[in-house]
């Protein structure tokens, strides 16, 4: 049994926890909030609850896959339900589009808005399908330490396909397959998810289209925040401690000749974590570190530089992926105007990208997202009320400020927040909803950088551009101390909760491999020290 302590009780860090305790080991989870979740935490006022950050539920294997490794399955813990219409788009200057999941009333969909749209459809969804199957089964549940598990016949059938499929942008893929502006808007938006834009990301992505077109798009009753209640309760079941409200401010290791990998260099080895909580800083011991936490706010601030894998001049070098202005409101009435999850996509979206990159300011109307879960969920609204949660991509950068509550948050962040409600109402044809409104949060790129110590106040993670993605995005291990192993979407396979349920699995596996290998294990002769020592 080792000791093992993870910082950070978000999905990644939760899930972990209940990964290996139930492997035996002795697990603490530690988080600066005083609440389980981080992004995929929730938010409760006056009987109405809002979920912080994601809310599609996808892929839906890969929980399964997840909650049978630690003993249950997704219907014991999630009372899903599928949302049907998957989604709505309401387009400027175009009739919306409902869109439902299913191969054959997606392709109805497509062959209704353009003509010959469903045939092109179907063979572009074969492909999704099997990019998907690969990522799947291959790509996403590897740290790629090992060549050979790449290796392998499904793999290397499709590498002049996949060499393609990266090679080419999204946006090429969509754009040279269907003319109308929403289906092309439909295929493309996917890369949002994945914290880019259509240019930038990999065609390799068109796998997401199989998860909303074919899959299905599905709503955990409750709201996300019990996918994330449900990992910290198997985590505890199984062993787990979570400290709450307690702040890493440095992590302990040793180095020593029993480390020593290179002639110039020995390693170093975690031997604990420096951390305040409400009863006053305390140092709590560890053979083995998971970090599920924000990876640039561990590199450049927590690590002495000399046991940096990331240092500042590699971030600077990455793409952060976007901000968010994320806007929580309670409204008095019903809003049947509205489907479980819109899109409203503005005529000529690359203006919103580019003020996501910081090249313009932000334009007005703007592509943005909504929720409306209490069209599907009653019991996250008071009777007679619903719960929206807007959700505008901007520039991830946290001088654009703090959100609040009633609108006291920073000026920048209240204009977007007043031009998105107001846009809302308009395209939705609901002109009274400022009017209705009760309760009123939001939130900005200042909050998640303070309240999450996300990189640039991102929203996501860094942005799956092709250098950010696979083997070619931030390792799960680090290269100058062992014990240390990252989760989370800051490292492989990347962002969003599958990834996350995904990442802790490789974490496992990552420190399963290095047992069996006995290379974790504390040097005999050491000279601790903490990080803050070696600053």
């Amino acid at each position: 049994m080792s000791r093992v302590v993870i910082v950070g009780a978000g999905v990644a860090g939760l899930a972990t926890a209940a990964l290996l305790a139930r492997a035996g080991d002795d697990v603490e989870v530690v988080d600066r909030l005083d609440t389980v979740g981080g992004r995929a935490g929730t938010w409760q006022r006056d009987g109405f609850t809002f979920d912080l950050g994601p809310s599609w539920f996808l892929m839906p294997e890969v929980f399964e896959s997840f909650y049978r490794e630690v003993g249950t399955t997704t219907a014991e813990q999630l009372d899903l339900v599928d949302l049907d219409p998957a989604y709505r788009v309401l387009a400027e200057d175009a009739e919306p589009l409902d869109v439902r999941s299913g191969r054959a009333r997606a392709t109805e969909l497509f062959e209704s808005v353009e003509a010959g749209a469903g045939a092109r459809l179907g063979r572009y969804l074969d492909e999704a399908r099997d990019a998907y199957r690969v990522a799947v089964d291959h790509l996403l549940r590897t740290d790629f330490s090992r060549p050979r598990d790449l290796l392998v016949p499904a793999v290397l059938r499709r590498l002049p396909t996949l060499a393609r499929l990266l090679a080419v942008p999204l946006s090429r893929h969509v754009d040279t397959r269907f003319t109308d502006r929403r289906l092309r808007q439909v295929l493309g938006y996917p890369a949002v998810f994945l914290g880019t834009r259509p240019e930038r990301a990999p065609s390799m992505y068109h796998l997401m289209s199989h998860l909303d077109l074919v899959d299905g798009v599905r709503y955990p009753r409750g709201g996300f925040g019990e996918v994330t209640r449900s990992l910290a309760r198997l985590a505890e079941d199984a062993g787990a401690r979570l400290t709450l409200g307690t702040e890493v401010t440095a992590l302990r290791t040793t180095t020593g000749a029993g480390n020593v990998r290179t002639a110039r260099r020995p390693r170093a080895h975690v031997t604990g974590i420096d951390v305040v909580g409400p009863d006053g800083p305390r140092t709590i011991d560890a053979d083995v570190v998971v970090h599920a936490g924000d990876l640039h706010h561990l590199e450049t601030q927590i690590l002495p530089a000399h046991l940096r894998t990331y240092p500042e001049r590699w971030w600077s070098r990455r793409d952060p992926g976007p901000g968010a202005v994320l806007v929580h409101l309670g409204v008095r009435g019903r809003l049947p105007e509205l489907t479980h999850h819109t899109l409203m996509f503005t005529r000529d979206w690359t203006e919103g990208f580019d003020a996501v990159d910081g090249q313009r300011p932000l334009p007005d109307p703007a592509s943005a997202y909504v929720c409306a879960p209490s069209r599907t969920d009653a019991t996250v609204a008071p009777d007679g009320h619903e719960t929206l949660f807007l959700l505008v991509p901007v520039h991830a950068d946290p001088e654009l400020g703090r959100g609040g509550l009633d609108g006291t948050g920073d000026p920048g962040v209240e204009r977007i927040a007043d031009a998105a409600i107001a846009q809302l109402a308009a395209w939705a044809g609901v002109p009274d909803l400022a009017e209705r409104i009760v309760v009123r949060r939001t939130v900005g790129p200042g909050d998640m950088a303070a309240d999450l110590h996300a990189w640039r106040g991102g929203a996501l993670g860094p942005a799956h551009t092709l250098r950010q993605s696979a083997m070619l995005r931030a390792r799960n291990t680090s290269r100058r101390v062992d014990g240390l192993v990252h989760a989370g979407a800051s490292t492989i396979p990347g962002v969003g909760v599958p990834m996350c349920l995904l990442s802790a699995q490789v974490a496992h596996d990552t420190l399963a491999r290095a047992r069996a290998r006995a290379s974790i294990d504390v040097p005999t002769t050491t000279q601790p020290h903490t990080s803050s020592d070696a600053r």
